[in-house]
């Protein structure tokens, strides 16, 4: 299962508080209109206003800029239009996380290790 896009989980938490989104856009100075795209995913909030649906939210900004996948999605496709063997790097990394043969953590762990 993949985790929740970040509109996924501004509207999760959102409706877990029993909050309209007319409601949340006005406790964080924001248009509905603007809100809804956010959480829809067309839009993506500023760091300001990530700070303020976080505080209205009850969780940190950080937890929801993880989820805000926008510069790394970039980066992975300048890195696969300069070097067509990351494409496959990264087409077997995909394959293997589908299907459970890879974790999120095992990359980092992977990634992170210190080599002798």
């Amino acid at each position: 299962m993949q985790p929740p896009s970040l509109g996924d989980q501004i509207k999760d938490l959102r409706t877990q508080l029993g909050i309209s989104l007319r409601e949340l856009a006005r406790r964080a100075e924001m248009s509905a209109p603007h809100l809804s795209d956010i959480e829809l995913g067309r839009r993506f909030p500023s760091d300001d206003a990530l700070e303020r649906l976080a505080k209205e939210l009850g969780v940190s900004a950080v937890t929801l800029r993880k989820l805000d996948t926008r510069d790394s999605l970039g980066d992975l496709k300048r890195m696969m239009a300069s070097n067509p063997s990351w494409g496959l790097a990264f087409k077997k990394m995909a394959e293997h996380g589908k299907s459970g043969a890879l974790t999120p953590e095992e990359v980092l762990r992977r990634l992170t290790e210190k080599k002798d």
